[in-house]
């Protein structure tokens, strides 16, 4: 155990590389692609991490471990934390927190338009400093094409549903920047009744990946997962991105029950396997509910049995790229089964955006000039035919259509020439593959998705 505590103690020490708080996104075309070789400032991070006598190499527990595993189930289920919300615990937390408190004041003033021009302004001033040009410039360049070339959109294979900005958490850098405080920005019944039909007119469509905020939150959740679970039965992966946390609020006791008689994919984020991490990333005591979360799925059979697949994902909190994907998964399947009983299929990891509340974070802490070098620094052409607005349609939660969930963040709307300024919406087709005809929209902020493995 001890080479186990020695690791930890590493990836505990450069907690501003390895541990992080966003609800990541990660594009489900990546959810097969993860083995792209890369130099990274932290690549011998994990090299050294050995693998359990009693843990195969995909996590899986022998015969002699499972009274072991049983018995830290046991320990770590906290059957009391189900049924109570994190909801006023988080709203406390965000009056004392002066950042978000300085966000919403801005909000407040300029509008999400405003504050998305001023993010645009500050990227492109850091890059203008560093001598880059902008991002269709730089394919360009990389790539001898013309941007529409090298970034073409193909036959819509992934359906996103962002239905709604309210979560009962506010993680730190949240790209979608969620909170309890965004009541009223949920998807309705007429925006999501429009989504089923648009699925069930466009056959190309082989994954329903509904995120949110807690998607779960929002009451026609179970209605578009049913909806689309009956009109496809055998061959949509429906994909619920879910904070853990949301599996203990007040009405979501069958939750678990629903999503396996339904085989709906989960995709969890758990940003760090230390408890100081993530309490101090996405709020006091969510280490605690993440992992009893994470049982509670294990006992359903999730991540144990085959059509029941469980993945996490991972991105750093600070300047950094995220270390080697296969390494951290050895990790992360090591501490979480010795520690806790836990088993999962895949982790997965993404770069941060420079978008948002990281965007933020960055600008006030003066790094984001060196987090955009680092972007371009890094950037892989490998990256380009897999990026999440080639094959993606996103939607939002007022059914306004979008080339991938950044875009979407940012305003930059699926047929307009301007951000925040018109674009498409569900009621404008018939068909997702109506949109192929559609250029994509790419601007600084896309220099994230093409970094490393990028967030795609």
């Amino acid at each position: 155990m001890a080479g186990s505590i020695t690791n930890l103690a590493l990836l505990a020490l450069l907690g501003s590389v390895t541990c992080s708080s966003s609800a990541a996104f990660l594009s489900p075309a990546v959810l097969q692609q993860h083995n792209i070789e890369r130099k990274h400032i932290v690549s011998s991070l994990c090299s050294s991490i050995r693998e359990d006598k009693d843990i195969s190499k995909e996590g899986k527990i022998s015969f002699s471990a499972e009274e072991e595993k049983i018995n830290l189930q046991q320990k770590w289920s906290r059957n009391d934390l189900f049924g109570k919300s994190l909801v006023d615990q988080t709203l406390q937390e965000l009056e004392s927190d002066k950042e978000f408190q300085i966000t919403q004041s801005r909000l407040e003033k300029i509008g999400a338009k405003g504050m998305s021009k001023e993010e645009r302004i500050q990227r492109r001033r850091a890059l203008d400093t560093l001598g880059i040009p902008s991002f269709s410039e730089f394919i360009e360049e990389q790539t001898s094409s013309t941007i529409d070339t090298a970034i073409a959109r193909k036959e819509p294979e992934v359906l996103q549903l962002n239905i709604g900005l309210y979560c009962n958490q506010a993680c730190a850098h949240c790209h979608v920047e969620s909170s309890p405080l965004r009541k009223s920005e949920m998807m309705e019944a007429e925006v999501a009744s429009r989504c089923i039909e648009l699925l069930k007119n466009t056959p190309s469509i082989t994954t329903l990946d509904i995120t949110g905020g807690a998607p779960e939150l929002n009451k026609y959740f179970r209605y578009i997962v049913s909806m689309a679970r009956d009109l496809r039965p055998d061959d949509l992966d429906i994909i619920d991105r879910c904070n853990l946390t949301v599996l203990q609020e007040p009405g979501q006791e069958d939750l678990v029950d629903f999503l396996v008689k339904n085989n709906v994919h989960v995709v969890a984020s758990l940003p760090c396997y230390s408890a100081d991490n993530v309490n101090k990333q996405r709020g006091s005591g969510v280490f605690d509910r993440s992992i009893a979360a994470l049982i509670a799925l294990n006992k359903a059979g999730y991540g144990e049995k085959d059509g029941l697949n469980l993945d996490l994902v991972y991105n750093p909190l600070g300047a950094f790229l995220p270390p080697p994907q296969e390494n951290l998964q050895k990790a992360y399947k090591e501490e979480l089964m010795q520690n806790f009983g836990i088993h999962f299929d895949s982790l997965f990891t993404m770069t941060n955006m420079p978008i948002k509340r990281f965007a933020d974070f960055l600008y006030q802490k003066k790094e984001l000039e060196t987090y955009l070098d680092l972007l371009v620094t890094n950037f892989n052409v490998d990256t380009l035919p897999n990026l999440m607005c080639v094959n993606t349609i996103s939607v939002g939660y007022d059914g306004k259509i979008f080339d991938c969930d950044f875009n979407q963040q940012l305003g930059y709307g699926t047929g307009a020439e301007n951000a925040f300024d018109g674009g498409k919406t569900v009621f404008d087709i018939s068909s997702l593959t109506e949109l192929m005809s559609d250029q994509i929209t790419v601007d600084n902020h896309c220099f994230g998705c093409t970094a490393g493995m990028g967030s795609s």
